[in-house]
């Protein structure tokens, strides 16, 4: 099997983050006069954004490098604006026959290796996995945007320039899967019971995150809709009462759905919802510990990340 550049990328970004979740991990067992080594102090405030950021004592040097965390919603308008222009082109293809613009034939070459004989990637796969992966992104814009009230927290500059560059990278992914082969026949023929199971997840995951975004707006909101304070408080309700993070948990599952999608034959995606599980847990872990220490009477029950697992 050969491995393309993509597969490469993805899997050393995983790895990276699997290395920083067990790094945190045994940070938790060291001593506390390492909590001010300049190393750990850099670390933590590389990983962490937000709330889990107030935490750290750091030098007024590394405050310099503090963007807010309300730009969260720069990477999901820059995610609707390029994977919608993705969105188009690869429409374009199908259905116009229409080729790529050369410079996106030539970033798709790199991340790309040549097609094996058994490779089997529906057409209509890809159409489905961008249209949902933009779907995703307009949804999440909204929700930043209408829904979530956001603190004074900050985030890294290095998080920020990742964040924006994610979507970007993410959107060529799926173009990338598609070259692995492609499906006969009209798209409408194309439609298995793997594209219904994938969609079905897709749609109940979005929801428990949506759920769980509202219920994290409503800590601070009243009755009114209003803001009443911008204070940190113990989440209840739907799969709160689970794991700490359930927007997290729904996060890879929205990327498992896409990988159903996909038919599971992209080991490229199945590298994607690798580093999305490290991610997505390190940040879990972050938020379960710092609910942990701050409440005292915080459910012993709950997971961090996945119910009754993690």
């Amino acid at each position: 099997m050969m491995f393309s550049s993509a597969d490469v990328f993805w899997f050393s970004l995983a790895l990276c983050f699997l290395a920083a979740f067990c790094a945190h991990k045994i940070s938790t067992h060291l001593p506390r006069k390492y909590e001010t080594c300049r190393l750990h102090v850099i670390f933590q405030d590389l990983i962490r954004y937000g709330k889990t950021k107030q935490t750290v004592k750091r030098h007024d040097w590394l405050r310099q490098f503090d963007v807010p965390k309300r730009w969260f919603w720069h990477f999901y308008a820059i995610s609707v604006g390029w994977n919608g222009l993705l969105l188009a082109l690869y429409l374009n293809l199908t259905f116009r026959h229409h080729s790529y613009p050369s410079w996106l034939r030539g970033v798709l070459d790199i991340g790309t290796v040549v097609p094996s004989a058994d490779s089997h990637v529906p057409q209509l796969s890809t159409l489905l996995v961008q249209l949902l992966l933009w779907v995703h992104s307009l949804r999440r814009l909204l929700e930043c945007l209408f829904v979530s009230v956001f603190s004074d927290g900050a985030m890294h500059l290095v998080q920020y320039v990742f964040g924006l560059g994610f979507y970007v990278v993410l959107g060529l992914t799926v173009l990338c899967s598609d070259r692995l082969g492609k499906g006969t026949g009209s798209l409408l023929s194309q439609l298995d019971l793997f594209h219904v199971a994938g969609i079905a997840l897709f749609i109940g995951a979005s929801l428990m995150q949506h759920q769980s975004m509202v219920l994290l707006a409503r800590l601070r909101t009243g009755k009114s809709g209003s803001v009443e304070t911008l204070a940190h408080r113990v989440p209840k309700g739907g799969w709160f009462e689970l794991v700490s993070c359930p927007h997290y948990f729904a996060e890879l599952l929205i990327y498992v759905s896409l990988s159903l999608v996909f038919g599971g034959l992209s080991l490229t995606w199945w590298l994607v919802v690798l580093y999305v599980l490290f991610n997505q847990a390190l940040a879990a872990q972050l938020c379960h510990d710092l609910y942990i220490s701050k409440y005292e009477s915080y459910p012993k029950h709950r997971k961090a990340f996945i119910p009754f697992v993690l």
